[in-house]
This record gives structure tokens, sequence and C-alpha cells, in this order.
């Protein structure tokens, strides 16, 4: 059974970090591309990063870029994401998902999604 599942979630304080993984069973990583959206209440699921199979190509959106980096560890078969510079604006449910030729900020062109993980960014 394919399976994705987020981690490392939390509350935290402006201006602090943290590092979601994304942990798959049932597959194998290394062939897909891997992005990160996340869901804030009341609004769209975004894009937020994306990594090619081969992580030699990553994605950001405008408003994370410089303060978050998307990498991969194909042996332990997990992606993070590593968010520093956090903002009150950054909190949201974090998502991975998996895709096969290419990164898409479009959610509909994902094939798997994990469950989510809640970041609060508050003082």
């Amino acid at each position: 059974q394919l399976q994705l599942v987020e981690s490392g979630g939390g509350l935290v304080q402006p201006g602090g970090s943290l590092r979601l993984s994304c942990a798959a069973s049932g597959f194998t990583l290394d062939r897909y591309y891997i992005g990160w959206f996340r869901q804030a209440p009341g609004k769209e699921r975004e894009g937020v990063s994306c990594i090619r199979s081969s992580g030699s190509s990553t994605n950001y959106a405008d408003s994370v870029k410089g303060r978050f980096t998307i990498s991969r560890d194909n042996a332990k078969n997990t992606v993070y994401l590593q968010m520093n510079s956090l903002k009150p604006e950054d909190t949201a449910v974090y998502y991975c998902a998996v895709r096969h030729y290419y990164c898409s900020g479009h959610t509909w062109e994902y094939d798997h999604w994990g469950q989510g993980t809640q970041v609060t960014v508050s003082s």
C-alpha cells in the first residue's frame, strides 16, 4: 500500500525553524517528483516547493524562496522541508505529494498525498 507520512510540524515562534519530513512506504521515492503544499484555514491549497526525482532541481514559491529548503534522501525514502525564518503567514497544514515526469504547482496533477502536518507560527 502506497503511503506518505508527514511529520515535524508544531508550534514555533516567528523567526523560528522547523524541519518537516515526508516518509514513503510501499514504494520508493527515487522515481518520483515530490511536492510540498500547504493549506491555511479558508484558503486553497498552494504549492510551496518541489524537487525532481534526481534531486538536481528544485522549485520554490516566491513567498518561501530564501527561507525554505527542500531536500531528499532516497536511501531513507524521505523528503525534507527545512523551514527557517518562519512567519505567521506560514501557518498552515503542510502536505507532501508525488507525481511523475516533472514538478507542478497544481494539486490535481499529483497522484498520492500524505495526511498533512500542522505548522503554527505564533508568539
